[in-house]
């Protein structure tokens, strides 16, 4: 039960007008349910004509007498007086109608109580898809190196459709069954209250059988939803990697570890559905017992003569009895859908509840970037070893500055932590002398460029991929960008120019064209920051030439920080720090750098004389 409050909690407070709605309609479905079958005591008495007994009306405001008896002794007086009018067949007539009409009335606000519990349905699972997904975009990088997409996929779909059923079984559970569980209980107290504490010492089996087999389901489920998340992730693998699988003739390899997998997955959820299947026949079955201990017992007080019950009033209990084992059995399955949904939300609460490290500061100072950029003393590690060691380093406003050195050295780390994807954990940051933690980080982020080795383009038009950073930009402002990188050319040779879709990550360019239009991005946002990542290391020469020339055209007037592996696209860098384990061990220009016959000389010697 705790885990339904908190997930209704959770998700329900902006739909209380659908829930307040819901709730009425319920109390008004049990309660013309009740009074609909009660024209069966009525029709009953006619047919066998049981009741030949004599009644008296009673006026409504007469003092000791119950408003119940009242009411049984007048409905019985008014059918009496209609059989005398209008004679039996008649009066059976106007029973029949007004069960029709009352079943009308219960159907219609059984409808507009789950009517009102759709907006509640598709409101909650949007609710919790925006989360995640804003979640997501709040975490930092450090997170998802921890987490397989293919998971968050998983979670994302399988376990919000599993919280979604949760949540509607929880509203089942607690805005409608108890209501209906109470109403017809009190009518069955209210017609015998001996035959209805019997039925107290039976029902409770019920319920304590249905609850042994749910315990384990929530473990199940949890399990299942794990080797799902896995599944996911090794289809998302194969997406990406498909080049690779097929190059290295690896299909049967990979073919034959999802099948595993999904065979794995699927002996799970066989072992989960079987319980839940389980629950209807169980139910149905002690419920039969339970009507059959119940007609015997009822029958027993009938046959006996003492008036405790009568003929068709038993009948009519049977009937709200019977009518009561539906929201009984209703509960218990709703049980089992909320423990899957439970098992999943502990998955969706490993996104939603992750702590972000990257803390916004409570009064950012404004940032102007106009003398230099300092890292002072900076150290950081990923997990146990550090992966810088006293960074210290200034870069001037203006200049360009290449990091060099083989891979883990901890170039790419020192452009993470300028942008604050990471923290670091000793020393400090400081553009113009102010701490980036200080800063905002959209303040701090919209100082800068980037221009990675594979370029991250998105499943939309070149228009739309080149103005991404930059609000209401206008298309001659996108055009002139295009130019600049050397993409506007092929860009008006597809069919649509700019309104063109590029395909899932720019799938249907070449790399160089990739690239380009990742530079485009840059220009536009026009950033006093350019971080450029090993950005010509995978292209051809001809397309090297191409982004060379482009990335030439962004690096004027801007400060540069060039991440290389080819020495040659740095030659002509105003300085150039080479890195070694996590430090500094050399820095100058090419030619000074190797003159020193050093680690630098090395580096340029392994790939040709560049000097």
């Amino acid at each position: 039960m705790k885990g339904i409050i908190k997930i209704l909690k959770r998700f329900l407070p902006p739909y209380r007008k659908y829930v307040a709605l819901s709730f009425l309609f319920n109390i008004l479905t049990a309660l013309l349910n009740v009074f609909s079958l009660a024209t069966i005591i009525p029709i009953l008495q006619v047919l066998f004509k049981i009741n030949d007994e004599a009644f008296e009306f009673i006026p409504w405001d007469s003092p000791g007498v119950s408003f119940i008896d009242m009411a049984l002794n007048n409905g019985n007086w008014y059918i009496s007086h209609l059989i005398e009018t209008h004679g039996s067949s008649t009066t059976l007539m106007f029973l029949a109608i007004t069960l029709v009409v009352m079943t009308l009335f219960k159907t219609a606000t059984a409808y507009f109580g789950s009517y009102f519990t759709i907006p509640i349905r598709t409101g909650v699972v949007k609710d919790i898809r925006n989360r995640i997904n804003d979640k997501i975009l709040a975490l930092p990088l450090g997170f998802f190196s921890e987490e397989r997409k293919g998971d968050i996929l998983a979670r994302v779909s399988g376990d919000v459709n599993e919280v979604e059923n949760s949540v509607m079984s929880s509203l089942d559970m607690l805005f409608k069954n108890p209501i209906l569980i109470l109403i017809y209980l009190i009518t069955m107290i209210v017609l015998s209250w001996q035959l209805t504490l019997f039925v107290f010492v039976v029902l409770p089996v019920m319920g304590y059988v249905m609850g042994t087999v749910g315990k384990s389901l929530k473990r199940s489920s949890f399990e299942a939803q794990n080797k799902w998340g896995e599944l996911m992730s090794q289809i998302e693998e194969t997406l990406s990697g498909l080049r690779i699988i097929k190059a290295f003739n690896a299909e049967s390899k990979i073919s034959k570890r999802f099948h595993t997998g999904n065979d794995v997955f699927r002996r799970m959820s066989n072992r989960i559905a079987r319980r839940q299947y389980l629950a209807h026949p169980m139910s149905e079955f002690l419920g039969t017992v339970t009507i059959a201990i119940v007609l015997w017992f009822g029958g027993s007080l009938i046959l006996s003569g003492n008036g405790v019950i009568d003929a068709a009033t038993f009948i009519y209990y049977l009937t709200i009895f019977y009518s009561i084992i539906n929201p009984i059995k209703e509960f218990s399955r709703s049980a089992y859908a909320v423990q899957r949904g439970l098992a999943s939300m502990e998955r969706i609460d490993k996104v939603l509840n992750a702590q972000n490290d990257i803390l916004e500061p409570q009064h950012p100072q404004k940032l102007n970037f106009g003398k230099h950029i300092h890292y002072n003393n900076v150290w950081f590690k990923y997990n146990k070893d550090w992966v810088l060691k006293g960074i210290d380093l200034k870069i001037e406003k203006g200049r360009t500055v290449a990091l060099v050195g083989q891979s883990g050295s901890g170039k790419s780390t020192m452009t993470d932590l300028l942008s604050r994807f990471y923290d670091i954990h000793k020393g400090g940051v400081f553009i113009d002398n102010v701490n980036i933690k200080e800063v905002s980080l959209h303040d701090l982020r919209s100082k800068m460029g980037y221009v990675n080795q594979e370029a991250i383009l998105f499943n939309d038009t070149f228009f739309n991929n080149i103005a991404f950073g930059v609000k209401n930009a206008s298309l001659q402002q996108v055009e002139e960008a295009a130019k600049v990188a050397n993409a506007h050319d092929f860009i008006m040779e597809t069919p649509n120019g700019y309104q063109t879709n590029i395909g899932d990550r720019g799938g249907k360019l070449s790399g160089g064209q990739r690239q380009r239009i990742s530079i485009a991005r840059a220009i536009l946002k026009n950033p006093e920051i350019l971080i450029l990542d090993e950005a010509t290391s995978a292209l051809d020469t001809d397309s090297e030439r191409l982004v060379q020339d482009a990335l030439e055209k962004l690096m004027k007037n801007r400060t540069t920080i060039i991440i290389a592996h080819r020495l040659s696209t740095i030659k002509n860098a105003d300085e150039i720090h080479v890195l070694k384990n996590g430090q500094i061990v050399e820095s100058g220009n090419h030619n000074s750098l190797y003159e020193l016959n050093g680690y630098y000389t090395k580096l340029c010697n392994m790939q040709g004389d560049l000097n």
